[in-house]
């Protein structure tokens, strides 16, 4: 696909900037400003790609950032994270899209990631290739000072934090606590940059804390090695003088159910408030069981697709995490765009082995692969609605059990 288009790296600052006003034109928003340019540009580790036309204008572009992400067992995997996708209105449907898309992922595979992920603002696009819906989210709006059941877990003592640049300890905490959550990604610090101090202020990071539990209640010299918890929150729009404020959750992670359910009853419980938004939270928190009043909190909208994940390194990817300790099957994979990392592979307890002259008991492509591969979908959902082929009766249900490790369900919590 790459060759039917000038598709290139760009490392000149000025294409640079005209890459991201190009994927900001894309979303109807306006140019940024330069104080913003200098502050959120790009950083080193990125990789930026144009593609242009013949003429030699930039007609789309996309970049990513290193990462890992969390695999069911607490591994992490080198993976792209994928962001600025966007084709200038009066290029598309002329195969630049899928010109980057091939270009980067060849790209990502080079660098030694086994994976690939972003976060669709359009749906019926990645699928085409390999991506697939790794994990889903609730939004969700509690009221201000709601009452919580008086056996509803909690404990400890939450702490405000003073936010740099960075979020300086903060940042280092999620990296601990993203480590226990499948679907969970490691940040950057030009991600950090970006999120506390945006280019639009709402957004903003306006407050931060963290949760110490029982018995170590001070934060000395900003260490945050005995923190658990953490929330940071912003406006939903800009502050109104003398009207009451809507938090948006940012960001809240526990290590822990009762660390969760400690920072929810800390940020709905801030003084002139008239409620609280989360956008994004994990569809097992469960509020309403914690609440007197279960009406308290509503899923505003459930079960969205949040991570999209492209696996590029089938072995690898398979490999990293954990299975089930008993169970096997064949699974034969196929990749849309690169023929050659298509294969068969063994599938038990201890991970993959080649089995390329054995006959599949199932088979699918990488992006229904996806959709299992964290956990948010079973095989035999994906068998049933076409996603998946059995070809041996009982293996899905065999592979019910290889896929379903104990643990949360997957969530990424980290807009890119």
């Amino acid at each position: 696909m790459a060759e039917d288009h000038d598709v290139r790296t760009l490392t000149d600052p000025a294409e640079l900037r005209a890459a991201a006003e190009l994927f900001r034109h894309t979303l109807h928003v306006g140019p940024m400003p330069d104080a913003a340019w200098e502050r959120h540009g790009p950083a080193d580790d990125e990789h930026t790609l144009g593609v242009f036309t013949t003429g030699g204008e930039l007609a789309g572009t996309a970049y990513s950032f290193p990462s890992r992400l969390t695999v069911p067992g607490g591994a992490r995997i080198p993976a792209a994270a994928v962001s600025g996708v966007g084709v200038r209105a009066d290029r598309t449907r002329e195969g630049r899209l899928g010109a980057l898309m091939w270009a980067q992922l060849s790209a990502a595979a080079g660098r030694g990631d086994a994976a690939a992920m972003l976060r669709a603002s359009e749906t019926a696009i990645y699928e085409r290739y390999g991506y697939g819906i790794a994990s889903r989210s609730d939004e969700v709006a509690v009221r201000a000072h709601p009452q919580w059941r008086p056996e509803a877990p909690g404990g400890g003592t939450v702490r405000m934090v003073g936010a740099d640049d960075e979020l300086g300890p903060v940042a280092a905490l999620h990296e601990r606590l993203a480590g226990q959550r499948p679907g969970a990604i490691t940040r950057t610090r030009r991600w950090w940059r970006r999120v506390a101090t945006p280019a639009e202020g709402a957004d903003a990071y306006r407050g931060a804390a963290v949760h110490l539990p029982t018995g170590s209640e001070r934060i000395d010299d900003g260490c945050l090695d005995d923190a658990d918890g953490l929330v940071a929150w912003g406006l939903t729009e800009a502050h109104r003088p003398g009207r009451r404020d809507t938090l948006l959750v940012h960001d809240l992670w526990g290590a822990t159910p009762s660390v969760v359910t400690a920072l929810w009853r800390f940020v709905t419980g801030i003084d002139l408030i008239e409620g609280v938004v989360a956008r994004h939270r994990p569809r097992d928190e469960n509020l309403d069981l914690v609440l007197a009043d279960p009406r308290a909190v509503t899923v505003t909208s459930g079960g969205r697709d949040e991570l999209w994940l492209r696996i590029l390194d089938v072995p690898a990817a398979l490999a990293a995490r954990t299975w089930a300790p008993d169970g096997e099957i064949v699974l034969r994979v196929h990749d849309p765009l690169f023929d050659d990392r298509s294969g068969t592979w063994r599938l038990g307890p201890d991970g993959p082995s080649p089995a390329a002259g054995a006959v599949p008991d199932l088979e699918t492509g990488v992006a229904a692969l996806a959709m299992a591969y964290l956990g948010d979908r079973t095989p035999s959902e994906l068998v049933a609605a076409g996603r998946w082929a059995e070809h041996t009766d009982g293996a899905a249900r065999c592979a019910d059990a290889l896929f379903g490790v104990p643990g949360p369900v997957p969530w990424c919590g980290t807009m890119f």
